[in-house]
């Protein structure tokens, strides 16, 4: 039986993680994380996204190491999720598909952003400021 927003609005509420629905934006929940940000999860069929604001590129010519760091946490230590330029903004984002989804990848999903939020992000951040 295909999945809808209510398994997943129910697989948050499994999770035990704090999240609220958007009000005006249907299928959009606010998860906390305890590195302070909030990640977005958008119940868009046939796919839900996750995706967090990490920070802004600054246009300076010294994002040379900033991109080279993106792209190692990409290629050695992200499964699920990949870091991206949105515009100015550096995001983390994820994908899954909805219709086979189950709760375990959509906590694999959450806990890789929550790793990364911890361990690599005061990285980056430090990166974007040089």
């Amino acid at each position: 039986m295909p999945r809808t927003l209510k398994d997943v609005e129910a697989y948050l509420m499994r999770s035990n993680r704090k999240f609220v629905a958007v009000d005006d934006q249907p299928g959009t929940f606010l998860i906390e994380t305890g590195a302070g940000a909030q990640v977005a999860v958008r119940v868009d069929p046939p796919i839900v996204v996750c995706r967090v604001h990490i920070g802004d590129v600054n246009g300076s010519k010294t994002n040379e190491q900033l991109f080279r760091a993106l792209l190692q946490y990409n290629a050695k230590s992200l499964v699920h999720a990949s870091y991206g330029i949105d515009d100015k903004r550096i995001v983390l984002g994820a994908a899954l598909e909805l219709e086979n989804l189950d709760f375990n990848e959509l906590e694999a999903m959450l806990d890789e952003i929550e790793v990364a939020l911890a361990q690599q992000v005061p990285e980056l951040l430090k990166l974007t400021k040089a």
